[in-house]
């Protein structure tokens, strides 16, 4: 009878730890899905359902870390299918110094100095509530992590609704001014020519010659040359005489016809 007492209590006493650890865990998902939100948000992530996702979320998170997503999958998936054996616990650790180094490079783009990585280190769920409730902005204008350029650990990756981080080397001529792009001159200001420098006229224009001045002739070749346009164009014919503006006068007008006619000579006067 004490024995069935014993294992009763010791059964009861494990399903309450039970749980409890159920309830802290669902807690703990519900508080760093809340948090991971909030940092998501900051850095342009679209999307709010993508923090709750299991497993999705934390690869976004090395995304935005600068590391390659698809290591969370490697490190679960050694750390599941090789556990049998003994060295799934390497994968597990492994993937909790990618994430370190995943907390550090988010926590500079959040204005943060590297030592707040201590925090994440033993207080993940504090680390992540300071940086979603703090005024901190995201600044993915940060130098390039040194494994940027590691194909392996590196992000390659581009996803939809999720900015892509700056990788790589810093580009040629760092700190300048974007190919292909000058800075607007002030208004009113033209930079001075350099020295010695005249731009070439444009194609069929030639200025003007000043007066009483000759350009030097061109060295003798033996070949025949041709006579010099006259300077002075020829005047032009004068004008022809003016149109009479006075029609002549008519002719006279021819004599009037006698009204009587002549006597007959043979007649005898009346």
């Amino acid at each position: 009878m004490d024995s069935y007492y014993y294992d009763a209590g010791a059964a009861a006493f494990i399903g309450i730890i039970v749980l409890i650890s159920f309830i802290v865990g669902i807690a703990g998902y519900v508080l760093g899905s809340l948090f991971l939100m909030k940092i998501f948000d900051k850095a342009g992530v679209q999307g709010k359902w993508r923090a709750w996702v299991p497993v999705y979320n934390t690869m976004i998170f090395f995304k935005l870390g600068d590391l390659s997503p698809w290591l969370v999958l490697y490190g679960l998936g050694g750390t599941i299918l090789l556990s049998w054996i003994g060295i799934g616990a390497i994968f597990s650790i492994a993937l909790a110094v990618l994430s370190l180094l995943a907390a550090w490079r988010i926590g500079l783009k959040l204005q943060k100095d590297a030592v707040w990585v201590v925090l994440y280190f033993f207080l993940a769920i504090v680390w992540l509530g300071i940086n979603a409730f703090d005024k901190s902005r995201w600044n993915p204008n940060i130098v390039p992590a040194s494994w940027a350029s590691n194909g392996f650990l590196g992000d390659r990756t581009v996803w939809d609704g999720i900015p892509v981080q700056p990788s790589g080397a810093a580009p040629q001529g760092y700190g300048a001014a974007p190919q292909g792009y000058a800075p607007p001159a002030p208004q009113g200001y033209a930079p001075p020519a350099p020295q010695g420098y005249a731009p070439p006229a444009p194609q069929g224009y030639a200025p003007p010659a000043q007066p009483g001045y000759a350009a030097p002739a061109a060295p003798s070749t033996g070949a025949p040359v041709p006579p010099a346009s006259p300077s002075t164009p020829p005047a032009p014919p004068a004008a022809p005489p003016a149109a009479p503006t006075t029609p002549p006068a008519p002719p006279a007008a021819p004599p009037a016809a006698p009204t009587t006619p002549p006597a007959d000579p043979t007649q005898p006067p009346a």
